[in-house]
């Protein structure tokens, strides 16, 4: 009998993580509960550092989740791919810190690039919030991928791990983008946010270094000289943040908001939202109007009523309360109803545009929408619609159920006038006019010549009514400004709208047809 050759068992070479011990179940948890819920944070707020540069519309708000999904599937991606190949505890600390630097150099880097990114080019708009967004949520999200693949000790437990981690993380996304949402906004600027997750971000890091290192002596790796690299980076990335210009004076819940002073009229202020003029009001006298809309809706508001008989008038946007003001001035008695979604322009107006309410002016902090549905029916003579998103009417404004709405509140007769900016080709424009001849038997449209003629982004302002429209007094009255303005109505107008398409609750894309072809 001879003796058998001996075998020999295929083995195959053990992962560089095969003998890291996992951490606890609670530190896991913490880990990736503040991973997650740091990346919802980050994203939330990206949409307030980019947006007084490329404004908040549906493309920026698009741009900013789907760069952050992306930076999130690279990170798990990247995150699981070197937990293959690395010890995941000697990976987890510097994803931290460095995800904690990346935070906090994110704020300068964006206000400086802002600057020259500025408008709404596609490219600038993409380009701008992935500088925004995508490093520190990449970071981030290697964690993950990086926890998991220490705790998979035991192979029979890898679906309730995974499930479990990922659980931990989908409530830290949630818990955060509701924390932020409700009460991080409110309560501090966003500057002040992102630096605050910076802070936490690089303490857990280092916190986490110090406790490896002390279990096994994996701790930051790299030489003295490196690490002391990444902290002179963070720390001078927090420094330029009080030093990077601002474009705000006040953040409010919606809007990066500063009033300037008119260098050609000492009681002159213009109200900015967001990079864009919104208002304009002279301190010492109510009845100026600078801006051409607004001369156009004051003259509207002019021709109503015989001249100086108090009106009932609602106003859908409250802004630097222009038109309220103009009317109180000239139309003493009038009672302003005023529904304006931010109250930290209300607040703003009060301590800084001379907004003084009392009988004759009264602001309601709410959406329009909501707040229009509580309105008695037949209860008001005018209507001024002046509510706006940056540039864009919010989508749920421009509906046919909302002039519905307008239509329900107006007494016989009454008139509605609202604001819409809109860029060649005119789609937008034609498809609020026939949207508001949906419901309005009689409309018209003022307007500058280049702007009908779509040769240029123009203010509009439509006017309609269930009665005929005093179209000649609205003509004489717009004939005495300064600069060149038409009144188009009936045929001419009908053959301008064309076959644009009503709009309604369940087809609005407002920021489509605004983009310019």
């Amino acid at each position: 009998m001879s003796v058998p050759p001996p075998q020999v068992t295929a083995t195959s070479e053990p992962s560089a993580a095969a003998n890291s011990e996992p951490l606890p179940n609670g530190l896991a948890a913490f880990l990736v509960f503040l991973a997650s819920g740091a990346v919802l944070v980050l994203e939330t707020v990206a949409l307030r550092l980019v947006g007084p540069y490329v404004g908040v519309t549906l493309e920026v708000t698009s741009s900013v989740i789907g760069l952050a999904l992306a930076a999130i599937a690279y990170g798990a991606w990247f995150g699981g791919w070197l937990a293959d190949r690395r010890d995941p505890r000697s990976l987890l600390a510097p994803a931290l810190v460095l995800a904690g630097i990346a935070a906090a150099v994110t704020v300068p880097v964006v206000r400086y690039a802002g600057e020259v990114l500025r408008g709404g080019a596609a490219s600038a708009i993409l380009l701008l919030t992935a500088i925004a967004v995508f490093v520190p949520a990449a970071l981030l999200s290697s964690v993950t991928p990086l926890v998991v693949k220490l705790q998979l000790g035991d192979l029979s437990r890898t679906g309730q791990v995974v499930g479990r981690l990922s659980g931990i993380g989908t409530l830290g996304g949630i818990t955060a983008t509701l924390a932020t949402g409700f009460v991080l906004v409110a309560a501090l600027p966003s500057t002040a946010i992102v630096l605050i997750v910076a802070v936490v971000l690089g303490a857990t890091g280092l916190a986490l270094a110090v406790y490896l290192r002390r279990q096994d002596r994996a701790g930051l790796p790299g030489p003295a000289r490196t690490r002391s690299a990444v902290a002179v980076v963070g720390l001078v990335g927090a420094a330029l943040t009080t030093v990077a210009p601002n474009p705000c004076d006040v953040e409010t819940a919606y809007h990066c908001a500063r009033v300037e002073v008119d260098p050609q009229r000492s009681s002159g202020r213009t109200l900015m939202l967001n990079s864009a003029q919104h208002s304009y009001v002279d301190l010492a006298d109510p009845t100026h109007l600078e801006f051409a809309y607004t001369q156009w809706i004051g003259a509207v508001a002019d021709v109503a009523a015989p001249a100086g008989r108090r009106l009932d008038a609602l106003h859908l946007g409250g802004g630097g309360f222009t038109v309220p003001t103009y009317l109180s001035a000239t139309r003493p008695g009038t009672a302003n109803l005023v529904f304006e979604i931010d109250g930290g322009l209300v607040e703003l107006g009060r301590r800084e545009l001379g907004v003084r309410e009392g009988p004759q002016l009264r602001a309601v902090v709410g959406d329009a929408r909501v707040l229009l549905d509580a309105e008695p029916a037949r209860s008001r003579d005018l209507v001024v619609g002046d509510a706006f998103g940056h540039l864009v009417v919010p989508w749920h404004l421009a509906t046919r159920e909302m002039a519905a709405g307008i239509r329900r509140v107006l007494r016989p007769g009454g008139i509605y006038t609202q604001n819409v900016i809109d860029y060649p080709p005119g789609r937008f424009i034609r498809a609020e006019l026939a949207t508001v001849a949906a419901e309005f038997p009689h409309v018209a449209l003022v307007a500058p010549p280049a702007g009908i003629a779509g040769t240029q982004g123009a203010n509009f302002v439509i006017v309609a009514s269930d009665s005929p429209l005093p179209l000649d007094a609205l003509r004489t009255r717009l004939d005495r400004l300064t600069e060149p303005v038409a009144v188009m109505s009936g045929q001419a107008l009908t053959d301008f709208v064309g076959s644009a398409r009503v709009l309604t609750d369940d087809y609005a894309p407002v920021d489509q047809l605004l983009a310019t072809a």
